[in-house]
């Protein structure tokens, strides 16, 4: 540990005089660390002293609300369906989306459609894709298991995590969480991932009958299943919205190659040409927001802590308050600082914020008011990932 030692200068001359680096505190004394920067206040103005403001600002040099910029580039990886690149801070994350073929026949009890009017997958119809999606889309999906995905912390990724280790904890738990939110959002369509088949009417079968509509309908034989594989470069806290931005930016980058049943071969073909490619139809562009409460001397104050942050209310609390500090997208060392996390997915349609999931864990400082006002900061959030998808100019 290196310690510096200056001269202090006054009457003693050369008494020496002990200082450390910040990281040698934040090591030692992380929580007092924490508080000291987000109770710091600094006064500009006049001498007198008549106008005085007061900012918090975390060790990372962002105020309480602020996040980190966010950049994404896409179609890294040219093995892949689809690929994105994402960074916010010093985390980095990299998703990458491969499509399988999966038999309706290898699966049992498949879902049948015949008789059911579903459009053709490359010229498809707005309003009846809708209609179709409300009724056996997230289904359809969970129950053949057609949404894959995996994530992979990388050695050395973050210094918590030793090499040669068994998937922790920490990677399953965002597994299925992203699962969970690919579900909840619907994000992917059904329709998209489905191979079908009408078989051609022979001549004088079947005509006059009532069966016609129903024997001109179409057959689901294959479907594509996607394994969407996300993979920790660097980690510096808030690893779900990274991990769920990377998924999202991959899937808005995937294309699949037009493919059909050939009924001759038994099999799935699929085509070489690149025009008949054919992207993702997403729903929507859902956006992931991660904040992490700060709460010091549980027990210290009088009452109810004051929430200050996001969602939080102006100003300082007093010296005999208790104080709680809601950290949008924190670091590393603010998270295992913190006890109470919350979570939340939203998306902008036409406008109007939708909210497809909350979650929160830990604690009670986050209250109803408080859970507003960060569903609030997540539609302005959604803003800035907006701009950040647009920019990559994704496929779907």
């Amino acid at each position: 540990m290196a310690v510096d030692t200056a001269t202090a200068p006054g009457a003693n001359g050369g008494a020496p005089q002990l200082s450390f680096p910040r990281d040698i505190f934040a090591a030692l004394s992380p929580a007092p660390f924490l508080l000291a920067h987000l109770d710091a206040s600094s006064s500009t103005g006049s001498e007198s002293g008549k106008q005085k403001t007061t900012t918090t600002t975390r060790p990372n040099g962002r105020a309480p609300t602020e996040s980190r910029t966010p950049t994404i580039n896409t179609g890294s990886l040219t093995h892949c369906a689809g690929s994105a690149v994402v960074r916010v801070g010093d985390t980095a994350v990299v998703c990458g989306v491969r499509a399988e073929i999966l038999k309706a026949a290898d699966v049992p009890n498949p879902p049948r459609y015949e008789g059911v009017a579903i459009a053709d997958a490359q010229e498809p119809q707005e309003e009846e894709d809708e209609e179709e999606g409300s009724w056996d889309d997230r289904e359809e999906l969970e129950r053949l298991g057609l949404l894959v995905p995996n994530v992979e912390l990388a050695t050395g990724a973050t210094p918590a995590l030793m090499p040669g280790q068994p998937p922790s904890a920490r990677a399953q738990a965002l597994t299925s969480r992203l699962l969970g939110a690919m579900l909840a959002a619907r994000v992917v369509r059904a329709r998209d991932l489905r191979v079908t088949y009408k078989a051609p009417r022979m001549e004088g079968e079947g005509e006059g009958e009532e069966g016609d509509e129903e024997d001109g309908g179409r057959e689901v034989k294959a479907y594509w299943t996607l394994y969407v594989d996300v993979l920790f470069i660097s980690l510096d806290g808030n690893a779900w919205d990274a991990a769920w931005a990377a998924v999202v930016a991959a899937l808005r980058d995937t294309v699949l190659p037009r493919a059909w049943w050939d009924a001759d071969m038994e099999a799935v073909l699929c085509s070489d040409r690149v025009e008949e490619a054919r992207g993702l139809r997403l729903r929507g562009q859902p956006v992931a927001l991660s904040c992490a409460v700060f709460e010091p001397g549980k027990g210290r104050g009088v009452g109810a802590p004051k929430v200050l942050g996001v969602g939080g209310e102006d100003g300082q609390a007093s010296e005999d308050q208790e104080r709680a500090w809601v950290l949008a997208d924190p670091d590393e060392f603010e998270e295992t600082n913190c006890q109470e996390t919350v979570s939340v997915l939203v998306d902008v349609v036409g406008g109007q914020c939708v909210l497809h999931a909350i979650e929160k864990s830990g604690g009670g400082v986050v209250s109803r008011d408080v859970l507003r006002g960060v569903v609030g900061f997540a539609e302005e959030r959604w803003k800035v990932w907006d701009k950040a998808f647009s920019e990559t100019g994704g496929k779907s």
